[in-house]
């Protein structure tokens, strides 16, 4: 990877992100929690969730990752409150299709995602970029199936 691809990638607007990421640490009584790890990085995202009524309700995300993984963070936590399982999981596919398929930046809320549109090109960076939604996810099936036991 050349330093002008760096330059590209790690783009002033992701670094920002990554510098905040909304909800940052864990909720003390979560309904649910759930950790996603990329094998290939190392990065890791740990997610705590509270639903109420099929929506979250407090959310809270520890983001151990590269800063394209914590740009992902980042823009899901600014909109994660009041989302559905299925939003959530709506955002990671749009996602996941943008970097791997060449697919469309993933629709609102969660359009802020197109900063991550250069990484399409380094597929080493996917799973880290996808760790936040995928945990969010899996915390969220895991408050429902909770709730229903």
């Amino acid at each position: 990877m050349s330093d002008q691809d760096l330059i590209k990638l790690y783009s002033q607007r992701i670094l920002a992100l990554a510098a905040d990421i909304p909800h940052a640490g864990r909720l003390e009584a979560p309904d649910a929690s759930a950790r996603r790890r990329s094998p290939l990085c190392g990065s890791t995202v740990t997610v705590d969730v509270v639903v109420k009524d099929g929506h979250i309700a407090d959310f809270a995300q520890d983001v151990k990752a590269c800063a394209l993984g914590q740009a992902s963070a980042s823009v899901l936590g600014s909109v994660a409150i009041g989302r559905t399982r299925a939003e959530i999981e709506r955002a990671r596919d749009e996602l996941r299709a943008m970097l791997k398929e060449n697919g469309p930046v993933p629709s609102a809320p969660f359009d802020g995602l197109e900063v991550l549109r250069p990484a399409r090109e380094y597929k080493n960076r996917h799973a880290s970029i996808l760790l936040a939604l995928e945990a969010t996810a899996e915390a969220m099936e895991a408050a429902e199936k909770a709730r229903c036991a």
